[in-house]
């Protein structure tokens, strides 16, 4: 998966970019699956494979009522940029994906010609057709115009890394799909990351935890960030690893490795911010013998996981208290004090 620092540009696929609206003025055209069309899908996957590496994000078409989430997303968007990865995402200018678009365009926009902007928006004719006066949306000239959902699903899925950002209902089915697409071996082992602002995934990570404990699948190695710094950090990392990235057997293993070394590393860059992912990465191989230095490594990542299982009882408590608020609310409303839903 090594990636060649070219950028070539395929005639067809920004032919379909530029013309984008004829797809709306002759939908007849896109139920059927023409040659055309079946190699603009092959050779899209063939430019993702040669460019520079890929991420998807899956977010939110809202932004949700914490401003903390967008803010959140758009320096998502810059370290994407810095790193000069190419953003793959569902074509949205709002919400949690419009943010992240932002992001990216805001960093992109002061190193190159603005033109050969490092986004492709992969959508159906008709989420497109909500968006013609987008904005940013019309920035982007890389557009895939896929006949369903699931085609969408699967272009998306190219991308050599996947992070899921907060979102509703349809990031909740974009991040199900996937584990489902890897685990059934649809889809190539790759590293999932979860991007836990506020602590957005933290049900859904606890219900995966307890479907894998009761047996009914196998547990998946997400690797979880709480911001956009974390993010780009294992963004760093990842980059550092996939020039030479493990084989096929090995992936699962090195995510797992990757999930245990990352609060070492955090620490690391905490403390010395110039220190690259390579330099660290090289010292961890070096003093990977040291049983001093290994246990540095065991520290953070159970200091890590500590503050998590303190998030959690702290979570934990608001649940109760909720449900609590909700029984009492019942009761009241079952001798007839109060009228509402719960």
């Amino acid at each position: 998966m090594t990636k060649e620092k070219t950028s070539p540009k395929n005639k067809t696929v920004k032919q379909m970019s530029v013309e984008r609206g004829s797809y709306l003025r002759k939908p007849e055209k896109l139920h059927k699956p023409t040659k055309e069309i079946k190699q603009i899908a092959s050779s899209f996957k063939k430019d993702n494979e040669a460019n520079e590496f890929r991420i998807f994000v899956a977010g939110g078409s809202r932004s949700g009522n914490n401003p903390v989430y967008e803010k959140e997303a758009f320096k998502l968007g810059e370290k994407i940029a810095q790193m000069d990865f190419r953003l793959d995402f569902g074509l949205s200018g709002q919400g949690i994906m419009g943010a992240v678009a932002k992001g990216v365009l805001s960093v992109w926009a002061k190193k190159t010609d603005v033109q050969d902007l490092p986004i492709k928006g992969i959508t159906t004719k008709e989420y497109l057709a909500l968006t013609q006066a987008d904005d940013v949306v019309n920035q982007i000239k890389e557009v895939f115009v896929a006949h369903t959902l699931e085609e969408r699903k699967n272009q998306l899925l190219n991308a050599d890394f996947v992070i899921f950002a907060p979102g509703g209902i349809g990031t909740l089915d974009e991040l199900v799909y996937d584990c489902v697409a890897m685990q059934d071996g649809f889809l190539p082992l790759k590293p999932f990351i979860i991007f836990n602002v506020e602590g957005h995934y933290y049900h859904v990570l606890e219900y995966l935890k307890e479907i894998a404990t009761k047996g009914f699948s196998q547990p998946t190695p997400f690797i979880v960030v709480d911001d956009a710094t974390e993010a780009g950090i294992v963004f760093e990392v990842l980059k550092e690893v996939y020039q030479n990235p493990p084989s096929k057997e090995n992936v699962l293993s090195a995510v797992e490795r990757l999930i245990y070394l990352m609060p070492f590393i955090f620490e690391k860059k905490e403390e010395n911010p110039r220190l690259t992912a390579k330099q660290i990465l090289k010292e961890i191989k070096k003093c990977e013998n040291n049983e001093g230095f290994l246990a540095r490594i065991e520290s953070a990542y159970l200091k890590k996981e500590i503050d998590r299982m303190y998030l959690r009882l702290e979570r934990v408590g608001q649940d109760a208290a909720l449900v609590s608020s909700k029984l009492s609310g019942l009761k009241e409303r079952k001798k007839g004090n109060i009228d509402g839903i719960y």
